[in-house]
C-alpha cells in the first residue's frame, strides 16, 4: 500500500529543476517577441530624423532672412536720419535766403551803376552772404530746383497762374515766383511758378 502511494506521489511531482527550466524557456521566448514589435523600424527613424533636420534648417534660414531684413531697415533708417534729419531746420531757414535774394534784387540794374561806394559794398555783401548761406545748406544735401524753362512737374513745382504764350510748349515754366529746393531725393519746398498755355503740347 505504501509502495503504491509513493509511486503516485513520484508521478505527480515533477523532477527537480523542471519547473525552473520551463519558466526560463517561457521568459526567454516572450520578451523577444515583444521587443520585435515595440522597436521602431530603422528606416522610419531615419526618415523622421531627416524631416526634423529639414524643419530646423528651414527655421534657421527664415531667422537669418528676417535678421538680414532688420539689419537693412536699420541701415536705411540711419542713412535717412543722416540725410533728412536737418530737413525741418533747413526748411525754416529758406525764407532767410529768400529775403537776402529779394533785398539784393530790389535794386534795379540801371541804378546799381550810380550807387555810392557804401551802398554798392552793402549790396555786394548781401549777394555774398546769400551765396555763402546756400553753400552751407548744400553741404547738408539741399539743392535748388532749376525750374525756369523746364516742363511743369507737379512733384517739383506749384503752379500759381498761367501765362498766355504760343511761342513755348504749353506747361513750360516761364516765371519763378519762389525758388524750390530738394534735400536728398525729397522735395524740401516746391518751386512756385507761372506756366505757359496756348502753345503746342510738349
Amino acid at each position: 500500500m505504501s509502495d503504491q502511494s509513493n509511486a503516485d506521489s513520484n508521478a505527480q511531482t515533477p523532477p527537480p529543476g523542471a519547473e525552473g527550466s520551463a519558466a526560463q524557456a517561457s521568459s526567454l521566448a516572450q520578451p523577444s517577441a515583444e521587443s520585435s514589435v515595440n522597436e521602431p523600424e530603422p528606416f522610419t527613424e531615419l526618415e523622421n530624423l531627416h524631416a526634423e533636420v529639414a524643419a530646423l534648417k528651414d527655421r534657421l534660414l527664415r531667422t537669418m532672412a528676417e535678421t538680414e531684413n532688420i539689419r537693412r531697415r536699420a541701415e536705411k533708417e540711419v542713412a535717412d536720419a543722416r540725410v533728412y534729419g536737418v530737413a525741418n531746420f533747413a526748411r525754416e531757414m529758406l525764407p532767410f535766403a529768400d529775403n537776402l535774394r529779394r533785398a539784393a534784387e530790389s535794386v534795379p540794374a540801371e541804378a546799381r551803376a550810380n550807387l555810392d561806394p557804401i551802398a554798392a559794398t552793402l549790396l555786394e555783401g548781401l549777394g555774398v552772404t546769400e551765396r555763402d548761406f546756400m553753400s552751407r545748406l548744400g553741404r547738408f544735401g539741399v539743392k535748388q530746383i532749376e525750374a525756369l524753362g523746364a516742363k511743369f512737374d507737379p512733384n517739383l513745382h506749384e503752379a500759381l497762374y498761367e501765362i498766355p504764350d504760343e511761342s513755348k510748349p504749353a506747361g513750360t515754366v516761364a516765371q519763378v515766383v519762389e525758388q524750390g529746393y530738394t534735400i536728398g531725393e525729397r522735395v524740401l519746398r516746391p518751386a512756385k511758378v507761372g506756366v505757359t498755355r496756348g502753345g503746342p503740347r510738349a
